[in-house]
Formats: C-alpha cells, sequence, structure tokens
C-alpha cells in the first residue's frame, strides 16, 4: 500500500537530508507505528507519504513514494484526498469551518458524495468518536482533546483508505486516547484499513502496532517488529525499563502481558517500606478562591480553589473539556474570571500579593509566567537569537540569561535559526526560557509534553524539580500519566469544572485505573509509580 524507495529529504537551507535513504514499505490494513527522538524526522516521513513533502513545505526529494499505486511526484495532495487522510499534530490549524458538524460534512462534500451517504457516515464517526454531545458545538469553543477527535472524525468520513496521524493522542485524557485507538485498530482488522500513526507516548501504542518504522537522529530508519525496536528508542516506555530491570525477555508491550510475570519481582518488593509522600510546608505563592470561568453556553471552571506552595509541583489532571486549561489561564491571570480571586506573592521589591489579571504585564510575568499548549504562540520574532535579546531586555535581565536557560533544556541551538523550524521540544525550550528570565516565583505550563520523547521529558522534569527547589511552584495540566507520576507531589482531579480529588501524587494516582501509570498498574497494589522508585526499593531490599 504504501513503498519509499531510497527515498532522502532535504529542506532549503539544510546541510544534511532529515531523511536518509530510506527504503521501507507498508501493507495493506497493517497498523505502522514509527518512532523515533524529537526532532528526528517523524513528522517529515507521514508528509512525504502524504505528498506534503514537498509539494506544500518545498525541499528537495531523491527516491520514490508510491501510495496505492500513486507516485507522489506526479500526484499532489488533492489528487491522493480520496485515498490518504491526514491528521496533523496542531488539529485547529486545520479547522476550515465552525461547528463539529460542518468540519465533519467538509471533506465529503469536496468528494462529491450525496446526502443520505453524507449522513449515515457522520453518524457512524460521532459514535466511533464518542462526539455525540458534542455535534452541535463551535471549534473553538472545544478542549484540544476534542478538538483533535473532531480532527480524526473529518479524515474518517471520507474513507481513506490509508489513515496518516501525528500524534492523535497527544491531548487526549487516557480514556479518550484508548477509545481512539480502539477505534483505529477496529478499522484495521475490520476493513483493511492502512493507518501509519507518529507517536511519543509509546506506552499509548505499542502493543496495537503490527511493525514499527524506527527513524534515527541520523535521518535512517529501520523497521521491525515492535518488540524489537521499541527497546531500541532512547529512555523507552516504562514497560521496557521495567522489563530490563526485572530481566524479563522478551519484553512485554502491554501492562497485561507484564502482569503475568510480575509475581516474583512484586514479592521481592513488597519486603521493602513503601516510600513516603513528599509533602512540603513552605508558604503560600498563589491562592485561588472561588474562581468561574464562563464561556457562551459553557460554565467550564465552578467554583474551585487553589494554592500553591513554595517547593510543590501540582498537577491538574481530567478528561477532556474538564476545565484544565480554563483554569490555568484564570488563575495566571491570563484570561477572564466570570468570578473569584486570585493573589499571588511578589518578590522583595514587591512582596505585596497581588491579582495578576489587573498587573501591568511587566510586573504580573514576574510573579507568574504561562507556557500554553502551543509554546510558538508565545514566539514572534525571526530568529532564536532574537527572541533571547527581546527576553533578556523584557525580563530587565543580564544579557545573556535567557540563552542560559534555553541551553539547559536544548543544548546547543543555531542562533540564527527561526523559532518555527525547531523541533517541539527546542520550542518548548525556548518559551520555558522566555518566561523564567523574569525569575517568576510560579510557573503555569499547559500540557507541556505534546511532542516530546522521553528523553526531553527528563529534563523537563528536572527543570520543574529545579524551579520547586529553588523556592518556586510549578502547576501544570497534563494527560501524561507517565511525566505526572515523575514529576507531581499533588494532583488536583477536576471533572466538569470541578475539583473532586486534590491529595499527594501518590494517592490519586496509585487508587486510580484512569490515571495510573503503567508501573502502578502492574505492580498493583504495591504503592510504586516509576521505574527509578522500584530501582530504589530493590537497592533497599538487596
Amino acid at each position: 500500500m504504501i513503498r519509499l524507495e531510497a527515498v532522502s529529504v532535504t529542506y532549503p537551507g539544510q546541510a544534511s537530508p532529515t531523511l536518509r535513504d530510506v527504503d521501507v514499505s507498508v501493507a495493506e490494513g497493517e497498523l505502522c507505528l514509527v518512532v523515533g527522538p524529537t526532532g528526528a524526522g517523524k513528522s517529515t516521513l507521514l508528509r512525504a507519504v502524504s505528498g506534503l513533502v514537498p509539494h506544500f513545505t518545498g525541499g528537495t526529494v531523491h527516491g520514490r513514494v508510491v501510495v496505492d499505486g500513486r507516485d507522489t511526484r506526479d500526484h499532489r495532495p488533492r489528487d491522493l484526498a480520496d485515498v490518504v487522510g491526514v491528521v496533523q499534530q496542531d488539529p485547529a490549524r486545520g479547522f476550515v469551518t465552525e461547528t463539529v458538524e460542518e468540519e465533519l460534512a467538509y471533506a465529503m462534500e469536496q468528494l462529491g458524495l450525496p446526502s443520505d451517504a453524507m449522513r449515515a457516515r457522520m453518524e457512524e464517526v460521532l459514535d466511533l468518536l464518542g462526539l455525540v454531545t458534542l455535534r452541535h458545538r463551535a471549534l473553538r469553543d472545544l478542549s484540544g482533546g476534542e478538538q483533535q477527535r473532531v480532527a480524526i472524525g473529518a479524515v474518517l468520513t471520507a474513507h481513506p483508505r490509508v489513515l496518516v496521524l501525528d500524534e492523535p493522542t497527544s491531548a487526549l485524557d487516557p480514556a479518550a486516547a484508548d477509545d481512539v485507538l480502539a477505534a483505529l485498530t477496529r478499522l484495521v482488522h475490520d476493513h483493511g484499513m492502512t493507518v501509519l500513526l507518529a507517536e511519543h507516548r509509546l506506552e499509548r501504542v505499542v502493543q496495537y502496532a503490527d511493525r514499527v518504522l524506527a527513524v534515527g537522529p541520523d535521518g535512517s530508519v529501520a523497521e521491525g517488529a515492535a518488540g524489537e525496536l521499541v527497546v531500541r528508542v532512547a529512555g523507552g516506555p516504562p514497560l521496557v525499563e521495567l522489563a530490563a530491570l526485572a530481566g524479563w525477555d522478551p519484553v512485554p508491550l502491554s501492562v497485561r502481558d507484564a502482569r503475568r510475570r510480575v509475581a516474583p519481582l512484586r514479592a521481592r518488593l513488597a519486603a521493602s517500606e513503601p516510600p513516603l509522600p513528599h509533602v512540603p510546608r513552605a508558604a503560600t505563592l498563589l491562592s485561588a478562591h472561588d474562581v468561574h470561568v464562563r464561556y457562551p453556553g459553557t460554565h467550564a471552571v465552578r467554583g474551585v480553589g487553589l494554592e500553591l506552595a513554595a517547593g510543590q509541583v501540582t498537577a491538574v489532571m481530567g478528561r477532556n473539556g474538564a476545565g484544565k486549561s480554563s483554569l490555568l489561564w484564570a488563575v495566571a491571570g491570563a484570561a477572564p474570571r466570570a468570578a473569584g480571586t486570585v493573589l499571588v506573592a511578589g518578590r522583595r521589591e514587591a512582596p505585596a500579593p497581588a491579582d495578576p489579571a489587573v498587573l501591568d504585564p511587566r510586573e504580573a510575568r514576574r510573579r507568574v509566567a504561562l507556557v500554553p499548549q502551543d509554546p510558538g504562540d508565545l514566539l514572534y520574532l525571526g530568529s532564536v537569537a532574537a527572541e533571547l535579546a527581546a527576553s533578556d531586555a523584557q525580563a530587565d535581565a543580564a544579557p545573556g540569561t535567557t540563552a542560559a536557560l534555553f541551553a539547559g533544556f536544548a543544548g546547543a541551538v543555531p542562533a540564527a535559526a527561526h523559532p518555527r523550524d525547531l523541533s517541539e521540544g527546542q520550542r518548548l525550550g525556548l518559551a520555558l526560557a522566555v518566561q523564567l528570565a523574569a525569575g517568576p516565583p510560579v510557573l503555569v505550563l499547559d500540557e507541556p509534553t505534546r511532542g516530546l520523547d522521553y528523553a526531553a521529558k527528563r529534563v523537563l522534569a528536572r527543570l520543574l524539580a529545579e524551579h520547586a527547589r529553588a523556592g518556586g511552584s510549578v502547576l501544570l495540566s497534563s494527560h501524561d500519566v507517565e511525566f505526572v507520576a515523575q514529576c507531581a507531589d499533588r494532583v488536583v482531579v477536576l471533572a466538569d469544572g470541578s475539583v473532586v480529588s486534590d491529595a499527594p501524587a501518590r494517592e490519586v494516582l496509585v487508587a486510580s485505573p484512569t490515571f495510573a501509570p503503567q508501573v502502578a498498574k502492574v505492580l498493583h497494589p504495591l504503592p510504586l509509580l516509576t521505574v527509578d522508585e522500584v530501582r530504589d526499593a530493590l537497592a533497599v531490599t538487596g
């Protein structure tokens, strides 16, 4: 169904190709997972299959890409529209209509389908992806995860033979991600659809994959069975790390497979003392009381109270549409509140608590900084060097302050590079450095791990821990349960705009069938969340 023959892709201005001598094929009716580190070229591989490379992105392509017998050199993306459906990383940028129903109907209208067929397909997709209650909603009022499901549905209504998805579960809560992946699996198994899917959260998807394409840092691509190639991914999902620690061979790819082999390991761990929860006792840096956020037709946040202490990392979790982003933006003073109060402590020169929503933007940034879901929203200049210099000036910081923070996250990045040409991890690091340059005690991050590989998440977790240890406080929203288990001291769970749980992270995550990380599921009922905790417990037991 898909064939890449000696394909190399080089973008304008690049000295070396992003993809190098790729020679792989994907058979009809396969779910093929594309893996690799951030910035390796996974998105380029997907765009080559859909014809976006080079027809829209530019660059030079050597070799041949054939999809269902059509050579992408001779067929532009519009010529492949009846065969290939594409869901990009940021679905909102691809929307062309105003409401959910209109977006689902758009592709069918372009293909000239009769109205009866359009209606039947729309109802099928609404049920398949759990969109029935959203059918009349405006797209701009949906959460990121709800938009993701609509984007997938808009592609499925055209009944493509090949489905190409770039990070399709990155904005979805665990339950919604499971539903979407189950739907894709049914399409593969029951209808013979070919799915090419790039994803960083391998713990979610690897068990569904028939084969894996592993993109290396040098642009080469290896293909093979999931059990063989996932082990090579830097860091790897928790099950792979746990298997290495326990000496399991072959590596289990699902929690169920791991639980069948875990009894001896669990018996050893049961002899160790469970880790005590970390409960910081420190000054309150941010206090929010009775916060309400309303949009037309939606009461997004309903009377939420929240206090953030110095030295603490707090994660806000909940299903898509629960009100997480609305709460974070309201607390940071970046979006209007319908009611409620928010006070953020100041620094030595202005210690009195104040509402960030009414402060001068420069002073508000000195107290609380927000990194949005798309870090690119904070970046507006033509080069990394210009962003770094402007950040120092706006923060009244010494020259080089932002650059040092950026290097700590992203390493060496060409100063002349345009921010839009950076990888997801590099773009997040740049936005994070820009916000931290002013030295705010409170750092707020909305879904910060989208597009990050395991190595980048470890670096981000370290930076957040350092900010907390230095006397700051971190508030983040995330669907990434593995990241939350790794970095959070406390978890607040929202449902329908209200707090349903607020407790130490271990207490919330171990008890939750939805938000428990892989290690907790495998070792249940032991209160262990991460492979590092298992390693430490084994060291105690000898």
